[in-house]
């Protein structure tokens, strides 16, 4: 490549979702000390010159740079980890961000069986030295209550479901939903009780009989609690959930939040439900996921991505013995 093109592709390299090694290492191992000052005086955008013609690489790109070439180490490090320490971590991570990381828990608690939220829960402890549970309690929010009765939950996971008992709570749940100018329906202590101690296939039932007695999907009439939503999706449709966490994670305007997204989703579903979010992504938005990732993603951290979705295309999930 002749200069001009070195500048732009190198630009280019440090400047997407992760960075391209092979481009950098590429261009910058030929480079003697005067390209490198024309790429500097070339690139306002991540180097600044001072009243003493000092350049200096923007404080704001730094870290902008150190967390792009940190997300192929983040996901191998997630990858490698024990499922039970990994969601300890997120969890972790969720309540020390504070509320606009409070979906993570939901997420954590609704996505993840029984046994597996209970592995989670002993991890924490393992690794803080104080339960999820207390922390959770601690929260100063409007959906402490919630989240509290979520993280602590131990759902019956049988195939029973007694449809009376659905229709009934379907009915409930229209009441309450008509009376929230009065009453928030994250307060109501029917309300959580039933999302946070009742079976899947209960919840799928009552979902059912909602749309049957009201005539309209429960998610419409929860727009206005987004916690509620999201917790009835990822308990009940989990595969369109995680579809619409990753298209924001790679759409040009994600922030941060949806981008570390990305790599939680394709790492932590991929020995479980990962094929159906594959096949719902490409039926919901009618691209392959993978070609997605190739498409927007850069360098190791988009092969390694890929590689983990073929891997789920290729042959069966082997589920580890835990």
């Amino acid at each position: 490549m002749d200069p001009p093109n070195d500048f732009e592709a190198l630009a280019k390299a440090i400047s997407g979702f992760g960075v391209d090694e092979d481009s950098m290492i590429l261009i910058l191992g030929k480079w003697h000390p005067e390209q490198l000052g024309s790429f500097r005086k070339r690139t306002p955008q991540f180097f600044l010159e001072d009243e003493r013609l000092f350049e200096r690489l923007d404080d704001n790109q730094i870290a902008y740079f150190t967390k792009e070439f940190l997300r192929f180490k983040n996901a191998v490090v997630q990858w490698t980890m024990h499922p039970w320490e990994r969601d300890a971590r997120l969890a972790h991570e969720a309540v020390t961000k504070g509320p606009q990381a409070y979906g993570l828990l939901i997420e954590i608690a609704c996505t993840r069986s029984s046994e597996e939220l209970l592995g989670a829960r002993k991890a924490y402890q393992s690794l803080f030295n104080q339960s999820i549970e207390d922390v959770a309690s601690r929260i100063q929010c409007i959906e402490r209550k919630l989240l509290v009765a979520l993280v602590s939950s131990f759902r019956y996971e049988g195939a029973q479901v007694n449809d009376s008992t659905a229709r009934s709570e379907a009915r409930t749940l229209g009441v309450a939903i008509k009376m929230s100018n009065k009453k928030n329906l994250i307060e109501d202590d029917n309300i959580v009780r039933m999302l946070t101690i009742r079976s899947r296939l209960h919840l799928k039932a009552m979902v059912k009989f909602y749309k049957e007695i009201h005539g309209r999907d429960i998610s419409e009439d929860l727009e206005s609690v987004m916690s509620l939503k999201e917790t009835i999706q990822c308990l009940c449709n989990p595969q369109t959930y995680f579809s619409k966490v990753l298209i924001d994670a790679l759409k040009d305007d994600a922030d941060d939040d949806m981008k570390e997204a990305l790599t939680r989703v394709i790492v932590t579903r991929n020995n479980v439900d990962m094929k159906e979010i594959i096949e719902e992504f490409d039926k919901q938005y009618g691209v392959p996921l993978s070609r997605k990732i190739e498409e927007v993603a850069l360098g190791n951290y988009k092969d390694f991505l890929v590689s983990l979705i073929d891997r789920i295309k290729e042959k069966p999930i082997e589920i580890p013995i835990m």
